[in-house]
């Protein structure tokens, strides 16, 4: 079937209120392309998104002319296919009306053969301003707005993060922001294929094909082949007749597994509609693991489980949030998502949640998640206030909904599909009257239906956070369902109050930190980057934001002599936090099934609660997230915490030390516990080891600790427990536990001896041996853009340590040790 993209057209763009046209690129959107033009300086720099909200309220026009083939011409059908128009368009072809959309995240597909001609052809799309659509639709206004400054975006479908957020800027975009293309075909055309798994106790797995077509099936026939790594391992003919049934059956199947719990082999499913002649009118192709995943709510001695499970395993889900991977994503390509996406791998992931108030992702998003092993969460895209439940929103609904789960059904990688983010517990008016009742057309009737017709197999869940019914009480999230938890942050609780509460699954906490000083670079003149001037604070989207990051900090450390310690002191925060958070959610297991911390990404440089700065810099968190991810986990928990008294005198109620391993590796394994208690000033006070079994969905306590002989006598300011777990000479994790507030610790000062050993032209091994214990580590490449196997790590008295540098290109390593500085705890005050 011939198809001529038009991407590659004669593309220009222009204010429909002017005459000047101006060159477009297709897909993209009137930002990038008013950038590209040098209309408007560049969006994310300084405080220039404040002068760029005009913007919004023009209409922009796009033309693009091009020719078209005879061959497209000699079939009976030319549709004009629109995979995504950001938002209310007007297409025009030929000077010829075709369609009017209204509705971001639909494609569309229209007849158009008797509107082309031979040779030159013009095609229009006029974009209307969203924010005119939007006051024209004004008949429902939410009873709240959380995000919005200006209000009313819950009136278009479109990508309520573009209208702002508090970690985003407001850029109320315009634009092709997929692919368009002319596509022909004659007598029939295969559509779609349902695809249906059936595992069988025999080990047998068996297909089912449900092929969707454009007219009438009759007189066509299917061939389907199965294929992997590229060889061929079932293949069938079938007719209408046997649509929906078991067509393939794969005898030895290789079955798909998340991440840390085996591999991801993909088969080439591709199914051919042929006719009467056995002409091909059309043919599918997918990549599908084979697999199965279940949303587990049965009864168990807490209440209600939430829990997933993959080809009949339970999974603790061990991930992050995911946020759109730029402010602009029109364009977006695999390149834009890989990074991000293989770092999550990296730092142990096993799933990312794909948060309601961006977009439904990029297929090469979901190829990335395909092969990397991540289960995606995957929310339709309604996120914190409440919607329009008129019977116009709610077709325009289910038509995006249809759409979106067609095309994503048949991932091996979608483990859920969800109605929204946190509407119910930041919208009680949800609970009741006509509000409910529109917000359970939408999320309750439109959206399961939709999952049910059309997929029928992934679960389906209303909202996160949700217990199965309209509260939020933390206690109920002990019992049953996902919970958003906030105490931490937004209402400054004590990070320990992660500690209070045993839930049963955690898809949103988080704690915001700084970019690194090189991402702020990018956006802020040196001379301007203080974090309360007006650029650093148009890059802090939370009204309180900075407010809660001194908060946080001056409780753990000291005051810092330089603002890069402020920063440095406020990653090391936030992975503390969350380290908190994961450890005890993990230790948990199996009453809690899973921990997807907020968030993964960000949309552009920024302060938020990411763990990868949108530069691609890892912050302190995801080291620190490789670590507490890790399949093998040594943890502690300190019952008891310090607090100020009457004259702000210091007084504990820590007197011991609770040690645990978690274990979510697929097979059991032996290993060795050893815990090391230790001055600050270099003596070994006591240790021990013991060999212990790790067992597969396992936190076993193994051991106490009893600290508080050694606090009375030598102080808890001048103690550390090191916790070490190994097996076969290899440590599998590794970390040090404090038993006071950090800013108290009499640490010791000294820099570590660096030696380079260089491993191929683009990697060197780096080995630290340090004088005495240094917290913290932070090791500075300058101007190399290498990766770090590991960072902020704890370098511990004449022990080395080695890890591995990556560079994009040969690198001496007398150059990478004459670029490298190291930084830890003890440098940011002394």
């Amino acid at each position: 079937m011939p198809v001529l993209s038009l991407s590659s057209a004669a593309w220009h763009f222009r204010d429909a209120a002017t005459q000047r046209w101006l060159p477009a690129t297709v897909p993209g959107c009137v930002h990038t392309d008013l950038v590209a033009a040098k209309k408007i300086p560049d969006p994310f720099f300084g405080t220039n998104e404040l002068g760029l909200q005009w913007i919004e309220e023009r209409d922009w026009e796009y033309r693009g002319t091009f020719s078209v083939p005879p061959a497209l011409l000699s079939d009976e059908v030319v549709e004009l296919v629109a995979d995504g128009l950001d938002t209310v368009a007007t297409v025009t072809l030929n000077g010829t009306e075709v369609a009017r959309t209204d509705n971001m995240f639909v494609g569309f597909r229209w007849p158009v053969k008797s509107r082309l001609r031979p040779g030159r052809n013009e095609i229009v799309v006029r974009f209307e301003s969203a924010m005119k659509y939007v006051r024209a639709n004004s008949s429902f206004t939410p009873p709240r707005e959380i995000n919005d400054p200006v209000g009313g975006c819950v009136r278009i479908r479109k990508q309520q993060c573009q209208f702002g957020w508090d970690w985003g800027p407001r850029f109320v975009t315009a634009g092709i922001w997929r692919d368009l293309r002319l596509e022909s075909w004659t007598a029939n055309r295969l559509e779609a294929v349902r695809v249906t798994q059936h595992h069988d106790s025999d080990g047998t797995v068996a297909l089912s094909l449900a092929p969707e077509t454009a007219r009438p099936a009759d007189g066509l026939t299917f061939h389907a082949s199965l294929k992997l790594a590229g060889k061929e391992v079932a293949q069938a003919y079938f007719g209408r007749a046997e649509a929906g049934q078991r067509i393939l059956s794969v005898k030895d199947p290789q079955r798909w597994w998340p991440a840390g719990q085996g591999a991801q082999p993909l088969y080439d499913l591709t199914v051919t509609a042929l006719d009467a002649a056995g002409q091909a009118r059309g043919s599918v192709h997918h990549r599908i693991g084979l697999r199965t995943i279940a949303l587990d709510r049965s009864a168990d001695q807490w209440g209600e489980c939430f829990r997933f499970l993959v080809n009949g395993r339970p999974v603790f889900l061990k991930g992050a949030n995911w946020i759109p991977a730029h402010s602009f994503v029109a364009g977006l390509t695999r390149r834009d998502y890989e990074r991000d996406l293989r770092a999550a791998a990296a730092a142990n992931m096993n799933c990312v949640r794909v948060w309601g108030g961006g977009i439904y992702e990029h297929e090469a998003f979901h190829d990335l998640c395909d092969e990397l092993g991540l289960l995606v969460w995957q929310d339709f895209m309604f996120s914190c206030t409440l919607y329009p439940g008129d019977e116009r929103f709610l077709a325009n609904v289910r038509r995006e909904a249809d759409y979106q789960v067609r095309r994503l059904r048949h991932r091996a990688s979608i483990a859920l599909w969800c109605g929204n983010n946190e509407i119910p517990g930041l919208n009680p008016e949800s609970a009741e009257g006509e509000l409910k009742k529109g917000y359970e057309a939408v999320f309750h009737e439109v959206l399961p239906q939709a999952v049910q017709a059309l997929d029928g197999v992934t679960p389906y869940w209303p909202s996160s956070p949700w217990r199965g019914r309209f509260e939020r009480s933390h206690e109920n999230g002990e019992k049953s369902g996902d919970t958003h938890f906030w105490d931490v942050w937004h209402a400054r609780h004590p990070v320990k109050d992660y500690e209070k509460w045993s839930f049963r699954f955690v898809s949103e906490f988080g704690m915001q930190s700084y970019a690194s000083p090189e991402t702020n670079a990018t956006f802020c003149p040196t001379h301007e980057g203080n974090v309360f001037g007006p650029a650093m604070e148009n890059h802090q989207k939370n009204r309180a934001g900075n407010q809660i990051i001194l908060d946080y900090v001056s409780r753990r450390y000291r005051f810092p002599r330089t603002q890069k310690d402020l920063i440095y002191l406020s990653q090391l925060n936030q992975a503390h936090c969350m380290q908190v958070g994961v450890e005890h959610y993990r230790r948990l297991m199996p009453r809690c099934m899973g921990a997807i911390y907020w968030q993964l990404n960000d949309c552009w440089p920024v302060a938020s609660w990411s763990s990868i700065e949108f530069t691609g810099h890892w912050k302190a968190l995801h080291f620190a997230a490789r670590r507490f991810f890790a399949p093998a986990l040594v943890t502690a928990h300190v019952p008891g915490d310090e607090k100020p008294t009457i004259g702000n005198y210091r007084e504990t109620t820590v007197d011991e030390v609770h040690l645990y391993t978690v274990f979510d590796g697929p097979a059991p394994r032996s290993a060795r516990l050893r815990w090391e208690l230790w001055r600050l000033d270099g003596r070994r006070l006591a240790a021990r080891s013991r060999a212990v079994k790790l067992v597969p969905g396992e936190s076993v306590r193994h051991e106490t600790v009893a600290v508080r002989p050694h606090m009375d006598k030598h102080g808890r300011d001048h103690l550390y427990v090191r916790l070490i777990l190994e097996s076969n000479g290899e440590t599998l994790s590794e970390q040090s536990v404090f038993l006071t507030s950090p800013r108290f610790l009499a640490l010791p000062a000294g820099a570590p001896r660096v030696t380079a050993k260089a491993v191929s032209p683009n990697e060197i091994d780096l080995t630290f041996v340090a004088p005495v214990f240094l917290h913290a580590v932070d090791c500075n490449v300058r101007g190399l853009h290498a990766s770090l196997s590991d960072n902020f790590f704890d370098l511990y008295p004449k022990v080395p340590r080695t890890i591995r540098v990556t560079l994009p290109r040969p690198t001496s390593t007398k150059t990478l040790l004459a670029r490298l500085r190291t930084h830890s705890l003890v440098d940011s005050f002394a």
